[in-house]
């Protein structure tokens, strides 16, 4: 049976819905190339992966002009990653239709609302969300759990009837802050019906 404490569960989007982690970091890159810069393939993971493009840029040192600028164009490197890697599979759309009306859902990401908003239309999965939020709607990125305690007062819940899924540090740091239970994903295929079997909660 079902827990019966748990009304809503929140996903992170990239690498655990969406397999984009490697397109963020390939999109960053194409906009840092411009003016002769990148970020190495371990940075990303250790450093940079699940922050904010804006974030990974202060990080960086970088001004904010040359910032703005390299956060112009990864939005277009971005669009075109998406419509490589952002496609719909039948583990997660089955794992999605089970969760449905037994719980509230929320994706809760750094990227931007509309990246956001896209990449789950991408992977036909965006209906099956109560709530979507992105990281331009007034609250701190993660690491801060700003987002989710966001999300935990529009969905009406308290952190503990909450399960979250993240699989980068700075997500899984957020998640752990903000006093809900936390699944950490190792690797985005743990993420179907199976898991939730696991945890009890289907």
């Amino acid at each position: 049976m079902p827990q019966n404490n748990i009304k809503a569960i929140c996903f992170d989007l990239d690498g655990v819905l969406a397999d984009m982690p490697r397109g963020h970091y390939i999109a960053l890159n194409k906009g840092l190339d411009i003016f002769g810069l990148n970020i190495e393939p371990d940075a990303h993971i250790q450093i940079y992966n699940g922050l904010p493009t804006v974030e990974k840029l202060k990080k960086m040192g970088l001004p904010n002009a040359l910032r703005d600028i390299i956060a112009y164009r990864k939005k277009d490197y971005t669009k075109e990653e998406v419509l490589k890697n952002c496609k719909p599979t039948h583990d997660k759309i089955m794992m999605l239709n089970q969760l449905q009306g037994k719980y509230k859902l929320a994706c809760c990401s750094n990227a931007t609302k509309e990246s956001v908003v896209e990449m789950l239309d991408r992977l036909e999965v965006l209906h099956y969300f109560d709530l979507v939020l992105g990281n331009d709607e007034g609250v701190s990125p993660k690491p801060s759990p700003d987002i989710y305690l966001k999300a935990f007062e529009i969905l009406d819940v308290l952190p503990e009837e909450v399960y979250i899924l993240e699989d980068a540090p700075h997500g899984i740091e957020s998640a752990k802050a903000s006093g809900a239970n936390v699944i950490e994903i190792k690797d985005i295929k743990e993420v179907n019906s199976n898991l939730f079997v696991k945890y009890n909660l289907i």
